[in-house]
C-alpha cells in the first residue's frame, strides 16, 4: 500500500477535499434552514412567501460559492499565488 501523502500534489488535493467539503457543507444548511422557513412560512403566514428573498440572495451566494470551488477553483488558485510571488520578487526596490 502506497503512503498517500509522499504524493507531491497531496497538500493540493486536501486543500480541494476541504474547499468541496465546505460547499457540501453549505448546501446542505442552506437547504435545512430553507426548508425549516418554507414549513414555517406555511403555517404562520398563509399565502404569504417572504421568506423566498432570503433564498434567492443566500442562494446566489450559494452559487457563487459552487462556481468558486468547480467551476474558477484554479483561477486564483496556487499557480496564481506562486505567479504572483514571483512577479513581487523579481520587482527591482
Amino acid at each position: 500500500m502506497t503512503d498517500i501523502t509522499a504524493d507531491p500534489r497531496y497538500l493540493e488535493a486536501r486543500r480541494y477535499a476541504c474547499r468541496v467539503r465546505g460547499f457540501y457543507i453549505h448546501a446542505t444548511v442552506f437547504v435545512l434552514v430553507n426548508a425549516g422557513l418554507f414549513a414555517l412560512s406555511l403555517v404562520t403566514q398563509r399565502g404569504h412567501s417572504g421568506f423566498a428573498w432570503g433564498t434567492f440572495g443566500w442562494g446566489i451566494g450559494l452559487l457563487a460559492h459552487g462556481l468558486s470551488v468547480f467551476a474558477f477553483g484554479n483561477l486564483f488558485g496556487r499557480s496564481w499565488e506562486e505567479r504572483k510571488i514571483r512577479e513581487y520578487l523579481e520587482r527591482r526596490p
